[in-house]
């Protein structure tokens, strides 16, 4: 992580609740990647925050948030509702995306979306619904066929990451990639689980999102 970018605490409003993140900006930051956790999952998350420290040490800011509240996460422990809800998710996303574009410190920088699991979901359909344009999207073991209604409306450039042995969302990924339209990739990383655990795999996943959006994200202007 670069020094400049030493991460602080923020709060974002959507509708009658708080969602707390964690915003690291570089200076001069080129742009800034919106993080969409997958389930279970929040701001805190080891294997988005090494990708977080990858992207600011190209330049781009980051934002991991957590698209629930505390008392929200306690009932999904129990039901699991909330994390497949992909319309809920995708508007709680598109609330952190206008704060973006709102708060002093991001205003100007163009937005880009890392999406995890059902929160690749939550980030394909927000792009596709929201007034605020998405430069670029990269799913990371990703739920995008959850999104499929909205995929061929997604304009940003997508990337969708599949590891090797995460057998059953291989096919998933496949019919999702299918469905959309325009700048699209598919990668697929030999011997990684859906997790990419294994040795060297979150580096490669690293390494892919920073080519993606230092590609396609436009610098200030």
């Amino acid at each position: 992580m670069r020094a400049d970018a030493i991460p602080h605490d923020v709060a974002v409003r959507s509708g009658n609740v708080v969602l707390h993140g964690i915003l690291g900006l570089p200076h001069a930051a080129t742009g800034v990647i919106l993080f969409a956790h997958g389930s279970g999952s929040g701001r805190l998350s080891p294997r988005n925050t090494y990708v977080a420290h990858v992207l600011q040490d190209a330049g781009l800011g980051t934002l991991l948030i957590d698209l629930l509240t505390r008392e929200e996460e306690l009932v999904d422990a129990r039901t699991g509702h909330l994390r497949f809800d992909i319309d809920f998710l995708a508007g709680r996303l598109l609330d952190a995306t206008r704060w973006l574009v709102a708060a002093p410190e991001t205003a100007g920088l163009a937005v880009g979306y890392f999406g995890a699991s059902t929160g690749a979901a939550a980030a394909l359909q927000a792009a596709a619904m929201g007034e605020t344009e998405t430069f670029a999207i990269v799913s990371r073991g990703g739920r995008p066929d959850l999104a499929m209604p909205h995929l061929a409306d997604v304009r940003a450039p997508k990337l969708l990451i599949v590891g090797g042995d995460d057998v059953p969302v291989i096919p998933l990924n496949r019919a999702a990639y299918e469905a959309l339209r325009g700048e699209k990739e598919l990668v697929i990383v030999p011997g990684a689980t859906h997790l990419f655990e294994e040795p060297g795999a979150l580096e490669r996943v690293a390494s892919l999102a920073t080519d993606w959006f230092v590609r396609f994200l436009p610098t200030r202007t």
